[in-house]
């Protein structure tokens, strides 16, 4: 079998990805963000021709299960815009969710994953290209835990990747621990995402040698280490040997961030300027293609490595 992304229109070899925002949100509600919902299709349109406009081929919403994704809005989107996305399945943390629906959920995660994954996403018939778990603050709670190893029993079963949200950037050893150490998930089948938001160095080496993908997302995020930070981080990265796991993302959560555009107007240049084009062209493309393809393991064994 032949490794491919899954987008929501269908698969895709991992060489027409293009430039991709490795992680972003076009649809998303939760209650910890009243009133700053994303849930307008002609915004999540405009947002989208824009990075389109600029170049941009490719945009992973790591929005899961629950969250307002707006799977068959962003199929209409795609087509409209003539931009890959890629949904996820996968849940966030306790608090995103009203309590009634984890207990409807929580004992059989792993099957609704997987479902998302190959059938679709409730009635809409779009596919889950990754699988979206988060960690807490320094740590694994339970519902991480809980989480976490229903996503490694869906990779498992499918060979998607799972995509982590560490909470402040933090318990990223923690998770590589579980995920790969104790759930038989190859480490290069994890995405780290927010590690900018967290700047610890060693940390970062720590999570790059082990063989994971290190996402730098959220661009001008207020009270965030990102932008001021990111050009050194990624050069220490880079100067070591990583390049090829680096992924970079818009992270737009809530309708006032920069978001997809910004990615490429403002901060391609100014990380053009440190790392090379050439390494920034491994950054946005060869690398998410890398990152986000996977090919359905054969009696339940993961995939090889890149």
């Amino acid at each position: 079998m032949v490794a491919a992304v899954r987008t929501v229109l269908g698969d895709i070899a991992p060489g027409e990805l293009g430039i991709c925002d490795a992680h972003d949100h076009l649809f998303l509600r939760s209650p910890m963000l009243p009133g700053q919902e994303l849930a307008d299709q002609e915004s999540a349109a405009g947002r989208l021709r824009a990075f389109h406009a600029l170049g941009g081929r490719a945009v992973v919403q790591w929005t899961p299960h629950g969250m307002g994704r707006g799977a068959g809005a962003l199929a209409e989107l795609s087509r409209a815009t003539g931009t890959h996305v890629v949904a996820a399945t996968g849940l966030h943390q306790a608090a995103h969710y009203p309590p009634e629906l984890l207990d409807r959920i929580r004992d059989d995660l792993a099957a609704l994953f997987v479902a998302e994954l190959t059938e679709g996403i409730g009635t809409t018939g779009v596919r889950a290209g990754l699988i979206k778990v988060a960690g807490a603050f320094h740590t694994l709670d339970a519902h991480a835990r809980l989480t976490m190893t229903a996503a490694a029993g869906a990779h498992h079963r499918t060979g998607a990747p799972i995509a982590v949200h560490l909470e402040l950037g933090t318990a990223a050893l923690d998770v590589l621990e579980l995920l790969c150490g104790e759930l038989g998930v190859p480490p290069h089948r994890v995405i780290l995402g927010h590690l900018g938001r967290s700047p610890d160095g060693a940390v970062q080496r720590e999570a790059a040698r082990a063989g994971a993908f290190l996402a730098f997302d959220g661009p001008s995020r207020a009270n965030h280490a990102t932008d001021w930070r990111l050009p050194e981080e990624l050069a220490e990265l880079a100067g070591a040997g990583f390049t090829g796991q680096l992924l970079l993302g818009g992270d737009t959560t809530v309708p006032e961030t920069p978001g997809m555009p910004f990615l490429l107007r403002r901060l391609r240049p100014r990380l053009e300027e440190v790392l090379g084009a050439e390494a920034m062209e491994t950054v946005l493309v060869a690398n998410p293609a890398r990152a986000f393809a996977f090919v359905a393991p054969v009696e339940g064994g993961s995939p090889p490595g890149p």
